[in-house]
């Protein structure tokens, strides 16, 4: 082959790689355009909703609200029963869930990570984390109301306790199996035994993941309305009772909300902005000590 054959093949391949490089790069600018497209119409929707619900919850937002109880239609009352239901509920299902999903999370990642037990285990947390949640308030009601007879605050807490638990377990898992193999080995080699070596090695390395897991969990199941609907229905009326009918945050949401009654729509709106302004709150909070722990 001569010089001058060499230089046009040489030519040649330079043309292509370029027609190629033009190529990728005009695609690239196509799903640069789209996904910049799909980002715009996602926002688009969250911000017109975030704005109608600051726009009408603000609005029925009084001292009233935060410290009256429930009314009747066309009369003056506020959340107050509704507030301290929710809160009580979801506090005591998240003292009940937790323990359990970082105990569950712990074994799967430490102590029996191959075994049959460990993949049903895995298995069955999957279906609890992708089954709606009517279907764990139907389960609950048919185990627990049916059997007693009665609506009740302890059966809202079994339901919500159930969502709890396999998202703690799987963040726990999956935080517990980022931890460097290093960390245990060191401690192993200095005598430590296995317990202690979870307890102050592993879990603290991980904590911040594990406290993300916990927060994620309390925000999803605040804003539960099935579980609730067919576990602890609701109640007009102030209760500290659990074994009674209890009165919540999403279900007087959803009963306000689809009344003909102005005062009761402008409560459920006014709900509706104190549920959302917790539920950022505490996403906000896990997203700071996520960003804390990289």
């Amino acid at each position: 082959m001569t010089t001058g054959d060499s230089l046009l093949h040489a030519a040649a391949l330079d043309a292509t790689r370029q027609a190629r490089y033009a190529k990728r790069k005009f695609v690239n600018r196509i799903a640069l355009v789209l996904s910049l497209l799909a980002m715009g119409f996602g926002l688009f929707w969250l911000f017109w909703i975030l704005f109608e619900t600051v726009r009408l919850g603000v609005g029925g937002l009084t001292l009233d609200t935060l410290t009256q109880m429930t009314p009747p239609p066309n009369d003056v009352g506020g959340l107050a029963n509704a507030l301290y239901g929710s809160f009580l509920m979801v506090l005591l299902a998240t003292f009940v869930g937790t323990p359990i999903g970082v105990m569950a999370g712990i074994y799967l990642a430490e102590f029996d990570t191959k075994s049959w037990l460990a993949s049903t285990t895995r298995f069955v947390n999957d279906i609890l984390l992708s089954a709606p949640s009517i279907v764990i308030g139907l389960f609950v009601y048919a185990v627990v109301v049916t059997r007693f007879k009665s609506f009740s605050g302890y059966a809202g807490v079994m339901a919500l306790a159930l969502i709890v638990i396999p998202v703690v377990i799987r963040t726990t898992e999956n935080m517990l199996q980022l931890v460097p193999s290093g960390l245990r080995e060191a401690a192993y080699a200095l005598g430590a035994p296995k317990w202690k070596v979870i307890l102050s090695i592993t879990l603290r390395a991980a904590r911040s993941g594990v406290v993300t897991g916990v927060l994620l969990a309390v925000a999803r199941i605040a804003g539960e309305t099935a579980p609730l609907l067919f576990t602890a229905l609701s109640n007009q009326f102030w209760t500290s009772s659990l074994s009674e009918p209890m009165a919540s945050l999403p279900v007087t949401i959803f009963k306000f909300a689809m009344s003909p009654y102005e005062n009761w729509q402008k409560l459920a709106w006014a709900g509706v902005f104190l549920i959302t302004v917790s539920v950022l709150g505490l996403n906000i909070l896990a997203r700071v000590l996520t960003r804390s722990k990289t």
